[in-house]
């Protein structure tokens, strides 16, 4: 029983610096070049920082193009209660379903790889960019 226990110490130990060496969800982050990716993860971190800029991209058009439905719902106002905005935000919440099962689909033919964020990222940013260009096309339409 000594022996035993005396295992289960040490190896209670160990798990304990293990962990205290892991990097914290914050520190996960690191500088890397995305130009000249090697890793896995790092190809991970750029296919997430790609997509964090697309969709930053698209909620700034958002507004933009929201702001020019309000204006046409203002100057022009709907019969029936339901103008450009409103249905823009629900083609919007529609999209936005679309998007994220598209690529959950299109992750799962990698699933539990270690590509599978890079998968996942990648789609979310392409689709992304593509509904950025519909929301700018819609301005000039109002």
């Amino acid at each position: 029983m000594g022996r035993a226990m005396n295992w289960g110490v040490i190896l209670m130990l160990c798990g304990c610096v293990l962990l205290q060496d892991a990097p914290a969800s914050g520190e996960d982050v690191r500088d890397v070049d995305c130009n000249n990716a090697q890793t896995q993860a790092d190809m991970n971190q750029c296919a997430a920082e790609d997509y964090r800029k697309a969709d930053a991209a698209m909620n700034a058009q958002w507004a933009e193009t929201r702001a020019a439905m309000l204006a046409w719902d203002k100057a022009t106002p709907p019969s029936d209660g339901s103008g450009a905005a409103k249905r823009l935000l629900a083609s919007q919440r529609a999209w936005l379903a679309y998007r994220d099962a598209a690529c959950d689909v299109e992750g799962y033919s990698v699933e539990g790889g270690s590509m599978q964020p890079l998968v996942i990222s990648s789609c979310l940013a392409e689709l992304t960019r593509r509904r950025t260009e519909a929301l700018k096309s819609l301005v000039g339409l109002f």
